[in-house]
């Protein structure tokens, strides 16, 4: 997504911010794997801010968890959460669009 523009625009218009898409995309494309907060914005082109405030915002929305170890934090798609089934739709439209 980081590298089409149109699907920049719909998406940040849908969830508020190219940031939380772009997030919420890695995540739910990536369902059941666990990143650390410098993947994130690696995979994503996020810088740190953006990128802390948005998974602050996703966990609030119980989309993503957060796991914690001795040395890193991980986030993830919450697999329980209600809302993944419609993002999953949602981004896979997206994809199929471009």
């Amino acid at each position: 997504m980081k590298n089409n523009p149109e699907a920049n625009e719909i998406l940040a218009k849908l969830f508020g911010s190219v940031s939380r898409a772009r997030i919420i995309e890695l995540l739910v494309s990536q369902a059941g794997k666990a990143f650390y907060q410098r993947e994130i914005m690696y995979e994503t082109g996020l810088s740190l801010h953006p990128t802390q405030r948005e998974l602050e915002n996703l966990i609030d929305l119980k989309i993503i968890k957060k796991r914690e170890t001795k040395d890193r934090v991980y986030y993830e798609v919450d697999p329980h959460s209600p809302l993944l089934k419609p993002l999953c739709e949602i981004f896979e439209s997206a994809r199929k669009k471009q």
